[in-house]
């Protein structure tokens, strides 16, 4: 069984930093990807950023820039460094491994604003 904790949520003003990191427990037989997802009030989910086993990533136009994700295979974490934060940036963050079953977080809430 494979378990995902997120973490690092909170309330930032615009404009400011979190990073979020998701702790993995157990073990994939293969490990295709990691990342994030988010989803708002009233919006669907909506991927942010991945990470290849390999190490490359990619992102949502709307994160490019401002957000980075990165792993730390001594620590089983993934992170998601979150800059210039946005009052649209607002959302629950889940963290994603595909190993190759979907396995997901219980989801850490980020919330911007003045």
């Amino acid at each position: 069984q494979v378990q995902l904790v997120e973490s690092g949520g909170g309330s930032v003003q615009p404009g400011g930093s979190l990073r979020l990191s998701c702790v993995v427990s157990g073990s994939c037989f293969s490990i295709f990807y990691m990342g994030w997802y988010r989803q708002a009030p009233g919006k669907e989910r909506e991927s942010v950023a991945f990470i290849t086993t390999g190490g490359a990533t990619t992102y949502a136009d709307s994160v490019k820039g401002r957000f980075t994700i990165s792993r730390d295979d001594a620590k089983n974490t993934v992170y998601l460094q979150m800059n210039s934060l946005k009052p649209e940036d607002t959302a629950v963050y889940y963290c994603l491994l595909k190993c190759p079953r979907e396995n997901w977080g219980q989801g850490t809430q980020v919330t911007v604003s003045s």
